[in-house]
């Protein structure tokens, strides 16, 4: 018996579409109040001075500036000293 119908059934067309998420503008370069610098899912970059969070984690600028990205020691809720990475624009 056949595994497959009779008619020509494709198993091709389920690909979901791509998210276009990442670093949109890389460091020492300018940008403007209300743009986009990082899209990301999670917080693999935090907001620092001069930009802000959204709902969907992206990182925006708050002010005109230039891009920088830094990485501190932050204590983290269990109590260790843990590395994040900041974005700030100033």
């Amino acid at each position: 018996m056949a595994h497959t119908k009779a008619k020509s059934t494709s198993k091709l067309g389920r690909d979901s579409q791509s998210q276009r998420l990442g670093v949109k503008v890389f460091a020492g370069q300018t940008v403007r109040a209300g743009n986009i610098i990082v899209r990301q899912r999670g917080s693999k970059y935090h907001a620092g001075a001069g930009t802000v969070q959204t709902k969907d984690d992206s990182i925006v600028a708050k002010v005109d500036g230039k891009v920088s990205f830094a990485t501190k020691k932050v204590l983290a809720f269990t109590g260790r000293l843990k590395k994040r990475l900041f974005v700030k624009v100033g």
